[in-house]
């Protein structure tokens, strides 16, 4: 079994924060963690999402596997995964469970400001 979405080519994923209610029903863990949310493009988006639900159902862990932006592999648990057909493609959404430091956090200041 395949437990793994890689990305193979493309940019790092980005994630992004997701404060929905129901995130904290899945993502109890006895250590803390952020759950973000990333949209990828796919060309087998229901292949992917099926592989998932196999993980899943065998009570085992699905992970996103990706380069950082530094070109360090990460791989992190996949908790929900979602297909949505846009007019680019398909794009699958995945709820990642995540680690503060794993997340680069970038500051951006005006060219003004010192």
């Amino acid at each position: 079994m395949d437990n793994k979405i890689t990305i193979i080519e493309g940019p790092t994923p980005t994630f992004e924060p997701d404060n929905s209610e129901w995130i904290s029903g899945i993502s109890e863990s006895p250590e803390y963690y952020d759950v973000v949310i990333t949209n990828l493009r796919t060309m087998n988006g229901a292949g992917l999402l099926e592989r998932c639900h196999q993980t899943w159902s065998q009570q085992d862990t699905m992970y996103l596997h990706y380069r950082n932006s530094i070109g360090l592999e990460q791989q992190i648990p996949i908790l929900a995964a979602r297909l949505v057909d846009t007019e680019e493609g398909q794009k699958i959404v995945l709820w990642v469970r995540i680690k503060n430091e794993q997340i680069k956090q970038e500051v951006h200041f005006d060219e003004d400001e010192e």
